[in-house]
């Protein structure tokens, strides 16, 4: 008798913890985060994860989504390689309640990991992946918040060769799919000003991503006698470039691309070194006008102390609300009902990047940039 009330109380237990853990599974809507937790790329990373969370808790503490279903956000670490982001993706679409991904930060990481999603019918929403080709693919589950690289090699060749009044221009990539492809839109943006002779392109060559040594390279930059120098890799190897450079009598100004300067590139190449140097980038954080924005910038100030010194993260916490949102509107977390949804009926919905809408390739329209530069007291402001 005995044995049978307890086999009876814990099947009833049993019963109410499944009832409950079907119960709290009907009341979320989960949606995957893949970025790079660790590795070279883990500053940013970690912006993109707090950032997702602050964006989640901003839509849970309005209500939800859904008639009050909460978001929740489900983080796997992709190290910013390409070969650990298609493991990610893989981990992601193998999971059946995660309804979409933002995913990722690295155009090399994204593009094997894309690849994954679409192949699962998977929505996914790159937040710091501009290299064209990536929407060239016809793909229909692929989207990006954030702009293309050959937005910003016009913006380069309308603006910072004016801004110097430079006609020699050095172009340095890291042979990355972002690095190259931006490298590769700028020359092609120039060229128009190069046939007109106005100005010449007397150096364009790469760098291996992940060297501490680049005296080899930066002294052939320097016998070509730059007026401008424009480093399209990111931020690690851009603090040792400018360091090193200005060590071997490079002196001309240094312009990044919008993966070259953030806060850990000033704090490795130091103040002292950082200040003066440019970077072309979408606006970042702290330039951003929309309300929005300022619930957003305010609510993550809160939590983690400061606000995060680059946009991608802040293209991610888009990508994860402009989800919410299109499962919200559409009642559905179908895959195809939801990138449909996302390509045919997201036009100029406010976001805390500004309106969100997205081209049939999947293109974020309407992305501007800035050029930036570093202060003397180290802050990345607009250049004037």
């Amino acid at each position: 008798m005995k044995i049978s009330r307890y086999v009876l109380m814990v099947g009833v237990l049993l019963l109410v913890f499944s009832l409950g853990t079907a119960f709290a599974a009907k009341n979320t809507v989960v949606i995957g985060l893949q970025g790079p937790i660790t590795g070279s790329w883990a500053y940013e990373g970690q912006m993109a994860k707090q950032s997702c969370e602050i964006a989640a808790e901003l839509i849970n503490k309005k209500g939800g989504i859904m008639g009050g279903k909460m978001i929740e956000l489900r983080v796997v670490d992709d190290a910013g390689e390409p070969k650990t982001g298609a493991l990610a993706a893989q981990k992601l679409v193998g999971q059946k309640d995660v309804v979409a991904s933002v995913s990722t930060y690295g155009s090399s990481v994204c593009e094997p990991a894309s690849n994954i999603y679409e192949k699962f019918k998977k929505v996914n929403i790159g937040y710091g992946v501009t290299a064209v080709r990536l929407t060239q693919r016809d793909f229909k589950f692929f989207f990006r918040t954030c702009g293309r690289d050959d937005s910003q090699g016009r913006f380069f060749a309308d603006v910072v060769t004016k801004k110097f009044a430079a006609k020699r221009i050095a172009i340095m990539h890291d042979n990355t799919a972002f690095g190259k492809g931006l490298a590769e839109d700028t020359k092609g943006a120039l060229q128009s000003l190069v046939d007109a002779g106005t100005i010449e392109i007397v150096y364009y060559d790469a760098i291996t991503p992940g060297e501490k040594d680049f005296h080899v390279p930066l002294t052939n930059l320097r016998e070509a006698k730059p007026e401008v120098w424009y480093f399209t890799g990111y931020y690690a190897e851009a603090a040792l470039l400018v360091s090193q450079a200005r060590d071997i009598g490079i002196t001309c100004p240094f312009v990044g691309g919008n993966a070259a300067i953030n806060d850990e590139f000033v704090k490795i190449a130091g103040i002292d070194l950082a200040k003066g140097c440019f970077m072309t980038n979408e606006p970042l954080p702290s330039d951003l006008p929309y309300p929005e924005a300022k619930e957003f910038l305010a609510a993550y100030k809160a939590k983690f102390g400061e606000i995060p010194s680059s946009p991608w993260p802040i293209y991610a916490a888009d990508a994860l609300n402009i989800i919410a949102y299109a499962v919200d509107k559409t009642g559905s977390v179908d895959s195809e009902v939801l990138a449909a949804y996302l390509r045919n009926d997201v036009n100029g919905v406010p976001g805390i990047t500004g309106p969100i809408g997205f081209t049939e390739q999947g293109d974020r329209e309407g992305v501007p940039f800035y050029l930036y530069v570093v202060d003397d007291k180290g802050n990345i402001v607009v250049s004037e």
